[in-house]
């Protein structure tokens, strides 16, 4: 399985295989019709309260990072998410927030690829 993140805002492109929303709330300005999202990954994304803590403050995203991988460890439906994306050869993990390096997709990308 090929797996590579990006921005939910830019276009959608058919070398982006199986996109793959990865954040809880859907992004600003962007209809459900015109996204090209083939599955919306809410149990993948990090919980609210995290969420909030980290509030993309790049010294917290080391702290952030350990944490989130404890709630994906943690929570049952990671599984037969991660089983429905081994279906297919690419995969495109999307994100909403602004900061390309500091993440939830950056994270989930590291784990799926180590």
């Amino acid at each position: 399985m090929n797996i590579s993140i990006k921005r939910v805002y830019l276009p959608a492109e058919d070398s982006d295989g199986y996109r793959v929303l990865v954040d809880r709330l859907w992004p600003r300005g962007i209809k459900k019709e015109d996204a090209r999202i083939d599955l919306w990954a809410k149990a993948l994304a990090p919980s609210a309260e995290l969420r909030k803590w980290f509030n993309h403050i790049p010294e917290r995203f080391e702290a952030f990072s350990e944490k989130y991988k404890e709630e994906l460890k943690a929570n049952p439906e990671v599984a037969p998410v991660l089983d429905e994306l081994r279906q297919h050869d690419k995969v495109t993990l999307l994100y909403g927030a602004k900061d390309e390096q500091h993440n939830n997709a950056v994270v989930l990308l590291h784990l799926l690829t180590v």
